[in-house]
């Protein structure tokens, strides 16, 4: 990992250090279009070719219903989900608010209402191994804000099909179906609908560059859907000072450098923290780790960076924006109260990325790319659209009507102007 010393950074130089590698889509974008055209013009027989093309499955039936299927887990495997499940739920349930009602002034109430967004895509990354976890990050909040019908779309294995720890939790969360598709092609069978997948409103989920470009694309056409959030590589900002066990931070940066070559790893620690034991633990934990090819290639492209104080560290922090944030320091606490940018912070030594990655509870599909900035985490609000309402009696038209017939009338908007007026007027008839 490269070193620098923060203190010695131009402004320029510490702009180039918290950009990430750029991602060129212009090239992805006339990949996928087609694909997209034809998933949208000739529905499941497009998806299937396009999984037979690129996965080498033609995946038959392309759709089930997971209610219908049999699950056989062993009682641990069916205990750690469960577990996760309830945390996950908790949390989750929590975040309900209660309907905004004002009185903005005498005869004028304003509220507003939350709805659930009836009908959802989530993308489930297959790939190398199969995601239970991101199936519970996606799956348990549309169960809890009430989506009437949740559709999964996940590659099946090598022998077309689908991993029985997802079709358990679509079990639980109640799915109504499950495609056996990834890539651009699944995306716009959710997006589009076609004769056995239902078209759904939003599309949540991670993926390569092809499913990104999809959702990009998609939700600026005629299919109608929004997305989650944009999302570039996994990233994580390990902040540790000369208290933090080296082995900790060592797994820490490790456990994001698996996800893949592309993957984001920072260390930014004090002048006093050892970095010589650190990278030695580094060293040793990578040589048994099953995926320590993937996790070499994102390490030569990390960095680490030192700094005089951990409030310099957290000033770096803030306007790297990572998508996951671990502080592992002596004041881990007080420093997490001064974050302004992150996907999800992890605080004190005890408290692995991991944990929130599985089963603690909190959502763990986040912004990276510098997209925490401006953008949270999945909740239970992604699931949830804001109905407002207003009722105006007879006092609040009195009281509120010349103000909106003044304001009409600057706009030139007669017509505007007139439906507060003709019954400013009849009111003033009735009452002489």
């Amino acid at each position: 990992m490269k070193i620098y010393n923060y203190s010695s950074l131009t402004p320029s130089q510490i702009d180039d250090l918290i950009k990430r590698p750029k991602m060129d889509f212009s090239a992805v974008f006339g990949q996928v279009q087609p694909i997209l055209d034809d998933v949208e013009k000739n529905g499941d027989s497009a998806i299937r070719k396009y999984t037979k093309k690129f996965d080498g499955i033609d995946p038959d039936p392309l759709t089930i219903d997971p209610s219908a299927v049999s699950v056989t887990l062993s009682p641990k495997i069916k205990d750690a989900i469960d577990r996760a499940l309830s945390n996950i739920f908790k949390f989750h349930r929590e975040q309900f608010s209660a309907d905004l009602r004002v009185q903005t002034m005498k005869g004028v109430i304003c509220h507003r209402v939350a709805k659930p967004i009836e009908r959802v895509g989530l993308y489930i990354p297959g790939g190398t191994a199969p995601l239970p976890s991101t199936t519970m990050m996606l799956g348990v909040p549309a169960l809890v804000a009430g989506c009437k019908t949740i559709v999964i779309a996940t590659p099946p294995d090598s022998s077309g099909n689908i991993p029985e720890s997802i079709l358990y939790i679509a079990q639980k969360i109640g799915a109504a179906a499950v495609v056996k598709a990834g890539g651009a092609q699944a995306i716009a069978g959710m997006a589009f609908g076609t004769e056995s997948i239902p078209k759904v409103d939003k599309l949540f989920g991670p993926g390569n560059q092809y499913v990104t470009a999809a959702k990009m694309i998609l939700q600026n056409s005629e299919a109608m859907v929004s997305i989650d959030m944009p999302a570039g590589p996994s990233e994580v900002l390990v902040i540790a000072d000369e208290t933090a066990d080296p082995d900790f931070i060592a797994a820490d940066l490790l456990s994001q450098a698996e996800h893949g070559s592309d993957s984001q790893v920072v260390l930014v620690i004090t002048k006093k923290a050892d970095f010589d034991a650190i990278n030695s633990a580094v060293e040793i934990q990578l040589e048994k780790l099953p995926r320590k090819e993937f996790a070499k290639d994102a390490l030569k492209n990390s960095f680490t960076v030192v700094v005089q104080s951990t409030g310099e560290a957290m000033e770096f922090s803030n306007r790297y924006a990572p998508e996951h944030l671990i502080i592992n320091t002596k004041n881990a606490d007080k420093l997490a109260e001064h974050v302004e940018n992150a996907g999800s912070v992890f605080i004190g030594q005890w408290t692995p990325e991991s944990m929130g990655d599985y089963a603690s509870g909190t959502n763990h599909t986040l912004p990276t790319y510098g997209y925490a900035r401006m953008y949270s985490g999945v909740s239970l609000q992604s699931f949830q659209k804001y109905i407002t309402m207003q009722k105006i009696s007879k006092t609040g038209l009195k009281n509120l009507g010349p103000t909106v017939e003044t304001l009409a009338e600057i706009e030139g908007l007669d017509a505007h102007k007139n439906a507060v007026s003709v019954r400013l007027k009849k009111l003033h008839a009735a009452e002489e």
